[in-house]
């Protein structure tokens, strides 16, 4: 959203057991979309600015050590729009823009 390609946004991820790769990754900009959907799968897919790995995600996040939030902060306030959390960072929004 931070780098302007929709309006609104859902991405699937599925995966398997014992595949550490997605096996799927979906995009659906409910007709909003600067660039096509499969565009931005394809980018997704490459791995190169998101790892979707769940070993990654768990890193890049911070999930296992938070570092200036709780897992009580979810609950109490919700756990997303809150820029204390790390899924919110938008940092890569220039990595974004550059490949798109």
């Amino acid at each position: 959203m931070a780098a302007g390609i929709a309006s609104k946004c859902e991405i699937q991820i599925a995966y398997a057991i014992g595949i550490a790769e997605p096996v799927s990754i979906n995009v659906d900009f409910f007709g909003t979309g600067k660039y096509t959907e499969e565009q931005v799968t394809r980018f997704l897919e490459q791995g190169d600015t998101f790892d979707f790995r769940p070993g990654k995600i768990i890193s890049a996040l911070e999930l296992k050590r938070p570092v200036g939030w709780s897992y009580r902060n979810t609950v109490n306030g919700g756990h997303f729009g809150r820029e204390l959390f790390p899924w919110e960072r938008t940092d890569k929004v220039d990595m974004i823009k550059d490949a798109l």
